[in-house]
């Protein structure tokens, strides 16, 4: 298994920082970004092997390859995303289908959160689990995050943005685990979502699979302090979780 990061993305309420960084780059301390904290998780729970979809100001990525494999003791492979300007990520994470084969942690480039995260994904495999959602339980949820509703039975049956707050399980925090197995499933559904709509995420190509009758689990990580980063407020609550005062 590696770790898998989505960091092609622009970012433009985070403006000026991402006039000329990534989103996964902008700073949430001087010698920090989520990137770093992303590569720092993944080496804490000993995956060593990480692929990062690149696209907006990939060089900015690119020239940093060398430190942070050499802070993190971390291999890394960019996979180059033509299209992040324009269009969502579910063609993002199409774009890294031939390391689906291998199993991967996917994470979002945007998402502060601790190495527990990664720990109780990699706890919750086995039993023929393909893909596993981090899902917070505990959070109170509004109209902007990405819900999820899943059962015992049936596992996940919607995982979307747009449904009424007060009946989702939980919120997907933008980390996934997907075995091998899930590969060619998942690869040919990412790819089923985006020739539909260029624009969708690739949570709606997790719809399509749930649709499909493919099961898709999730694991409760609990009461753990971590931010989407999306606008500047969120940039401010980043802050707050890494450099508590």
């Amino acid at each position: 298994m590696i770790g898998l990061v989505l960091a092609a993305g622009a970012g433009r309420r985070l403006r000026p920082y991402t006039d000329t960084l990534p989103k996964a780059l902008v700073p949430i301390d001087p010698d920090t970004t989520v990137l770093d904290l992303t590569l720092a998780n993944y080496a804490e729970v000993g995956l060593t092997d990480v692929a990062i979809v690149v696209g907006y100001a990939a060089s900015e990525i690119e020239s940093r390859v060398k430190g942070f494999e050499e802070k993190y003791g971390v291999n890394l492979e960019l996979i180059h995303n033509p299209e992040a300007e324009t269009w969502n990520n579910a063609y993002s994470l199409w774009c890294a289908r031939d390391h689906l084969a291998n199993g991967v942690l996917l994470a979002n480039g945007d998402t502060v959160h601790p190495a527990s995260v990664q720990r109780t994904l990699l706890d919750a495999r086995g039993d023929g689990r393909r893909i596993i959602l981090a899902l917070d339980t505990e959070k109170k949820l509004a109209e902007e995050e990405m819900k999820v509703i899943w059962t015992e039975d049936n596992g996940v049956t919607q995982v979307t943005k747009l449904m009424d707050p007060d009946t989702a399980t939980g919120e997907y925090i933008g980390v996934s685990l997907i075995e091998a197995a899930a590969a060619t499933d998942l690869a040919s559904a990412l790819q089923e979502t985006w020739e539909r709509d260029p624009h969708l995420y690739y949570e709606d190509g997790y719809q399509y699979l749930v649709d499909k009758g493919f099961r898709i689990d999730v694991a409760s990580i609990g009461t753990v302090d971590w931010v989407e980063i999306d606008n500047h407020d969120d940039l401010a609550r980043a802050r707050e979780i890494v450099c508590p005062s």
